[in-house]
């Protein structure tokens, strides 16, 4: 018996247990239809797991994060700066202005290319650009139609992780209105002090 491959044991685990296991083992973010397929039961089974995982991981140090349709097993935000201590990582996370106003170009408008992010920057962003890429922070998802084909960019799962979000949705809303009336507002208090 040896040679041969043991019988699984009577006992399965439960699907919550399954699910763990394969996130666990998972390098990068798996669908739930994935998961569903590999259990062989349906994405609602799979998606009803995953939420009664995402609650019990509450106040653990653990938690699902979820990103473009993926889900994936992480650390737990709330223990971002003790995991950056414990692995030395606190010199390389502070991001400079220019790479934290073009992120958040393209968390807001992802996908998005380089020359929609230098519109609304008004500066080149290429370097910064670069910069995210090399960190793992922002990745090439594809090129965009028309003249040129650009290519596209969108946030990574890292990205979550260096923000301690679990899903896009927890970023802020963005009320572009308001931002537009607060820069008019300035601009007029700029003018009205320099004459």
């Amino acid at each position: 018996m040896s040679d041969s491959i043991r019988p699984l044991p009577d006992s399965q685990p439960s699907l919550t247990a399954c699910i763990e296991a394969l996130l666990f083992v998972a390098s990068e973010p798996i669908t739930p239809g994935q998961i569903a397929r590999v259990l062989a039961v349906t994405t609602r089974e799979i998606e009803k797991s995953l939420n009664e995982i995402e609650l019990s991981y509450q106040d653990r140090g653990i938690c699902i994060q979820r990103h473009e349709g993926g889900v994936r097993l992480t650390t737990s935000p709330a223990a971002a700066p003790l995991i950056e201590h414990f692995l030395g990582l606190e010199a390389i996370t502070h991001l400079s202005h220019a790479a934290l106003e073009t992120l958040a170009i393209i968390a807001y408008q992802q996908p998005v290319t380089r020359p929609h992010v230098d519109a609304i920057r008004g500066v080149n962003s290429d370097s910064v650009m670069k910069n995210l890429l090399s960190k793992g922070i922002i990745q090439e998802i594809g090129r965009a139609p028309g003249p040129g084909r650009p290519i596209l960019y969108s946030t990574t799962p890292e990205f979550l992780s260096h923000f301690g979000l679990i899903s896009l949705e927890q970023l802020p809303p963005l009320n572009i209105e308001e931002i537009i009336n607060n820069n008019h507002k300035e601009n007029n208090e700029t003018k009205l002090l320099k004459e």
